[in-house]
């Protein structure tokens, strides 16, 4: 039998290789009998998802922790007008929309080893040299830099989970991994407020000290992060080849990701040719907006109530803290339930509560309270959107791409999101708060258009199985033969 070493050492294995070497499909069954598949899966995650999970962790605190560098003197600094700063933060994301559908091509030709550490380190450096700026060029620059480079980092770990779990199993761990987002926010709040201390040291103030830190944090944990993210299940060192070939197996019947499918042209226009793909692409676009306006400005904001600048780098831990565990929270549930839309409509209904009290509010404690129900809605409504086209789009190059764009197309409401939050408006940002409550309702009718259109295929799709006396994938069927991906009638939607 040949070796599984044998197969492609950097990409996804070749299933032409696979079905001469691997088993029949009894010969694996009787050996899955002696693994335990909820073990196995807990293995998976043990060594999947940590570093994957700090890689997220350090990019959202590198992209974030601007906000608290403002408030210890970073605009005074660097001469410039509080306008010129919201400017940096929307070129980072225009650097991140530029570069993502780019970056994933990359990590489909390369691999996960070679490729996520790189864009990790690459950002770390640039994040460690925002701490020695001197003027409004190098601000804008490293911004704009630091976006290119974290820019492949999510999609690509998106399409990197779906290549290890089954479909059903998928939605949880992104949503582990999202929540590094929230713990981004409540680590960035207790680092700043302890790094700003060191104001004066070396000659620099704390802001500059909070990026020098956290960048040259990332730079190690990237470096590291070479020995101990794997590439795909074909060729991860820590299973035994009976492990490799029940992996394949759950695969197999489940969804694409043990076909041998190469790169190509005409699997990106069909994304971008898909109807759903685009609505996926609005739904995170509806939630990008109140998710980076919160995570960026939410230390001005707090400030803005009346509170001082090492009080108000405190008091973000809260509201982040809540977002984590809720998160978590809808994640379990969705994922017990199968169902994606209603708790996206959920959680959104509670920043709409958050918003609409930071609107209609004066009072600084009443206005804390709606910060804590805006991210404890934006964030895990944001995970179950982030999961949902990894899901459900099929084509290994055509899921690639859809995770892109929908990244993509999402983080134009950031770019738009950065310019709201202006000086002029402090301290009550009506234009903010309004906008981002505008694109929560909107969002809202994104989700329910979407699980109509869905529901409505999977009828259609339900009609033409019975018709044809097929089964669905992941009952009776795998991905062999003349499989369609997504336009498959065994393919079944998830709501």
């Amino acid at each position: 039998m040949a070796s599984i070493k044998e197969q492609n050492r950097n990409q996804i294995p070749d299933s032409k290789e696979d079905t001469a070497s691997s088993p029949d499909t009894s010969s694996v069954i009787e050996q899955s009998s002696a693994i335990n598949e909820k073990a196995l899966l807990r293995r998976l995650d043990l060594k999947l998802l940590p570093p994957l999970t700090l890689l997220y962790l350090l990019s959202f605190l590198d992209r974030s922790n601007v906000g608290n560098a403002r408030i210890e003197g970073l605009t005074e600094d660097v001469n410039m007008t509080g306008n010129e700063y919201l400017t940096g933060l929307t070129l980072y994301f225009i650097g991140y929309v530029l570069f993502e559908i780019p970056c994933n091509i990359i990590l489909k030709r390369t691999s996960p080893r070679m490729w996520l550490p790189t864009l990790t380190l690459v950002w770390g450096i640039i994040a460690t040299l925002m701490g020695v700026v001197t003027n409004y060029s190098g601000y804008l620059s490293s911004r704009f830099f630091l976006g290119v480079a974290e820019s492949g980092l999510f999609p690509g770990v998106v399409f990197y989970l779906s290549m290890w779990y089954k479909r059903n199993e998928q939605h949880y761990r992104v949503a582990l991994f999202f929540s590094a987002a929230s713990l981004a926010g409540a680590f960035g709040g207790i680092l700043a407020w302890g790094i700003a201390h060191m104001r004066g040291i070396g000659g620099y103030n704390g802001w500059r000290w909070i990026f020098i830190i956290e960048g040259l944090l990332t730079v190690v944990v990237a470096v590291v992060s070479y020995f101990f993210v794997y590439n795909y299940p074909a060729t991860a060192e820590f299973l035994s080849p009976e492990e490799r070939e029940y992996i394949n197996f759950r695969l197999k019947t489940d969804n694409d990701a043990t076909r041998d499918e190469s790169f190509s042209w005409p699997n990106v226009i069909k994304a971008v040719k898909d109807p759903k793909v685009w609505l996926y692409g609005l739904g995170f676009h509806t939630m990008s907006l109140p998710l980076y306006t919160l995570s960026l400005f939410l230390p001005t904001i707090i400030k803005d109530l009346g509170y001082a600048a090492a009080q108000a780098q405190l008091m973000t831990v809260p509201p982040y803290a809540v977002a984590f565990v809720l998160t978590i929270s809808f994640a379990v549930f969705s994922e017990r339930t199968h169902r994606r839309a209603p708790y996206i409509i959920g959680s959104t209904s509670i920043a709409v509560v958050g918003y609409i009290i930071l609107l209609s509010q004066n009072r600084a404690g009443v206005s804390y309270f709606g910060t804590i129900l805006a991210a404890a809605g934006i964030y895990p409504a944001t995970a179950i959107v982030l999961a949902w086209p990894a899901n459900n789009v099929s084509g290994q190059t055509k899921r690639a791409t859809a995770n892109a764009m929908q990244i993509s197309i999402g983080n134009l409401g950031a770019v738009l999101g950065t310019q709201l939050y202006r000086t002029e408006s402090t301290p009550r940002y009506f234009l903010g708060h309004g906008f981002a409550l505008g694109y929560l309702v909107v969002n809202t009718v994104i989700v329910c258009i979407l699980w109509l259109v869905l529901k409505k295929e999977n009828e259609k799709k339900a009609a033409e199985r019975e018709s044809k006396g097929l089964g669905i994938i992941g009952e009776v069927g795998d991905t062999d033969g003349d499989f369609l991906g997504d336009e498959d009638p065994r393919w079944v939607f998830q709501l």
